[in-house]
């Protein structure tokens, strides 16, 4: 089993970085392999040119078909933000756009959760923007014992976080079972449920 750890964070080895390797470290210790990927801050946002329905991929090929790959051999996705105006950053909301409007198939019925980091505020809205992207695409939303969040404005300050650090670790731990559980009802028969589709009600008359 493999959980995909997205850092949306303009600074590679900063906060959110910091409580992703909390994250990684405890699904290792659960038995789950993860892997941590970096946006960076290159990303182009969706252009709604409708041509990844055609192709199945983002007609940018950039980073965002890399992960849509990845997510394909991937069991769940953590996505983490830091904060800087009350939101998620700008950079990974435009990934995640066009991430999950090229390759949703990909991401169906695989747990996912989300981290924010923040220096004081803006975590609990920017949690709330990312579990979005989850509802929206039928994946379980994966929580822990508190909101998903560290605080601190270096990653040296995350260290001192203990509670947010715990919340980490918790929501691994609750990702590494919930993805056993699903793997242990794959081995007794059991199908993913089914889904009704061709309703699209337009509210312009």
């Amino acid at each position: 089993m493999k959980v995909l750890l997205i850092n949306g964070s303009s600074h590679k080895n900063g906060c959110t970085n910091r409580a992703l390797e909390e994250i990684a470290r405890t699904l290792s210790v659960e038995g789950v392999e993860s892997e941590i990927v970096w946006t960076g801050n290159k990303i182009t946002g969706c252009m709604a040119c409708w041509s990844c329905k055609k192709t199945g991929r983002c007609v940018i090929d950039d980073l965002v078909n890399e992960v849509a790959e990845k997510m394909k051999s991937s069991d769940g996705l953590i996505v983490g933000t830091p904060v800087y105006y009350a939101s998620p950053n700008g950079t990974l909301l435009s990934f995640l756009d066009r991430l999950f409007f090229s390759s949703s198939a990909n991401m169906k019925f695989k747990p996912a959760s989300m981290i924010a980091s923040a220096r004081r505020a803006g975590t609990t809205a920017s949690l709330d923007v990312l579990s979005k992207y989850f509802s929206i695409n039928q994946m379980p939303v994966v929580s822990s014992t508190y909101w998903n969040m560290v605080h601190g404005f270096t990653p040296e300050d995350v260290e001192k976080d203990l509670e947010g650090l715990q919340s980490m670790r918790n929501l691994a731990r609750n990702m590494a079972w919930l993805l056993k559980s699903i793997e242990a009802g794959k081995k007794a028969g059991l199908e993913l449920p089914a889904s009704e589709t061709g309703e699209h009600t337009n509210f312009i008359r």
